[in-house]
């Protein structure tokens, strides 16, 4: 397996020290890891605009001119499936990487063992994040990663997915429940719902990050609220 593995920080010496133990890792594992790096988040961000090869990204926070947290958040605005690390000195910058569905922190001086962990995580999670659906409209196949659905909808005899782009489909919400993972939360006969993208649930609705209001059964509350905190 071939993973690209990009190394941001503005310490030269903190890159050779890293790029030893990514190597490390992928050897061990028997991964083909392309290994990057960047001595500045504008140059990688210029980088990765041209063409974004990054699969795991193991940023430092403090940098000069535009600091990690901040390319994240750009980065991650334009794309979910990157595996974004952080490394940093500093403790009081873990609350930042919530916002930024970062996958984790590592203190410097990074551990070997610690970060060969956090690595291994970030394959279990672009493994998952290459599940998808694969429909057919219009003499058109479309492949539609799973981590982008919002939510399914039904309307009349069709279904709306709700992902980067919507597409509606003739076919059953049962048919589609077979093939969603655990992510996936089915509220009565109308929807069903990427767990990851719930803001708050009420007795009455599911509010979604993209605004997106649903309407929740009665009798789905108790089960809608014990999947989220499993999923957490």
């Amino acid at each position: 397996m071939e993973i690209n593995i990009a190394i941001c920080d503005d310490e030269r010496a903190e890159i050779t020290y890293l790029t030893a133990l990514v190597q490390k890792w992928a050897e061990a594992r028997d991964i083909a890891a392309r290994i990057s790096d960047y001595d500045s988040a504008e140059s990688f961000l210029s980088a990765y605009q041209n063409k974004k090869t990054a699969d795991i990204l193991l940023l430092d926070i403090q940098m000069k001119k535009m600091d990690g947290v901040a390319l994240a958040k750009q980065i991650r605005a334009a794309d979910k499936a990157i595996q974004i690390i952080f490394i940093t000195g500093y403790t009081e910058y873990i609350a930042d990487g919530y916002d930024v569905e970062a996958l984790h922190y590592l203190l410097k001086p990074v551990m070997a063992e610690k970060l060969a962990s956090v690595l291994d995580r970030a394959m279990e999670k672009l493994e998952h994040n290459q599940r998808a659906l694969f429909i057919s409209s219009a003499g058109e196949n479309t492949r539609i990663p799973l981590y982008e659905i919002r939510y399914l909808e039904v309307v009349h005899n069709y279904v709306t997915i709700h992902a980067a782009e919507k597409h509606t489909i003739k076919k059953s919400l049962g048919e589609f429940e077979k093939e969603l993972d655990k992510n996936f939360f089915r509220i009565g006969r109308s929807f069903i719902i990427n767990l990851k993208y719930i803001r708050k649930v009420t007795k009455t609705e599911v509010l979604l990050s993209d605004g997106a209001v649903i309407p929740l059964p009665r009798a789905s509350y108790e089960a809608l609220n014990r999947a989220v905190i499993e999923r957490l």
